[in-house]
């Protein structure tokens, strides 16, 4: 799996989420419980200005950037940008895949930008449904993060990144609603979930 090929797609699915985006509608409630729109577009600038120190600059910040006044501007902006990080990173010919540094912990950049990659698409479905807009996720795409989400989302993360996984019924069986159930979202029409949500 090609973790920039994978952090791409899941970018151009994000970024035409954002684009049904319409002026007056940051309030809307979202499926992630605690998140109105304007915060979950908050949240996705920031996991992309993340990813973006971590491609550009080697290390991630733990203080999160101050939110923009526009966050859909801010995160297409952000998102070229991460683009472009990538290429260059990517064109150069190292010895060893670059390792980025998260606080104390040093992580390989492969694994950073599929786990990024999951984040974005999966808030980017979110997007689409706080805008009520049937945006899936492509069942290539979905089955690829599906792969990383199981590898790389542990107990640790439930209740803090992710909520408990949702049962999916047999009828739903593709590889969009194993993801976002695997991530505690509800597949099908836009619904939000009570209580405790995914983030």
């Amino acid at each position: 799996m090609n973790s920039g090929e994978l952090l791409e797609r899941s970018l151009a699915y994000a970024l035409g989420s954002v684009a049904v985006v319409v002026p007056g509608s940051l309030g809307r409630p979202t499926p992630c419980a605690h998140w109105d729109l304007g915060e979950l577009l908050g949240h996705l600038d920031d996991s992309v200005d993340a990813l973006y120190e971590g491609v550009a600059e080697g290390r991630v910040g733990l203080c999160p950037t101050p939110r923009a006044a526009d966050p859909v501007c801010a995160f297409r902006e952000r998102a070229c940008a991460l683009l472009g990080a990538w290429a260059v990173v990517s064109g150069a010919v190292p010895s060893a895949e670059p390792s980025v540094r998260v606080g104390d912990q040093s992580l390989d950049i492969g694994p950073l930008a599929a786990v990024g990659a999951v984040e974005i698409a999966v808030h980017g479905w979110d997007v689409a449904q706080a805008c009520e807009r049937s945006r899936p996720i492509p069942p290539a795409l979905a089955g690829e993060l599906l792969l990383v989400a199981r590898e790389f989302v542990g107990d640790a993360d439930r209740g803090v990144r992710f909520a408990e996984p949702v049962g999916v019924p047999s009828s739903r069986s593709g590889p969009e609603d194993r993801l976002l159930g695997f991530l505690g979202r509800r597949p099908g029409p836009a619904r939000f979930l009570s209580g405790p949500g995914p983030h």
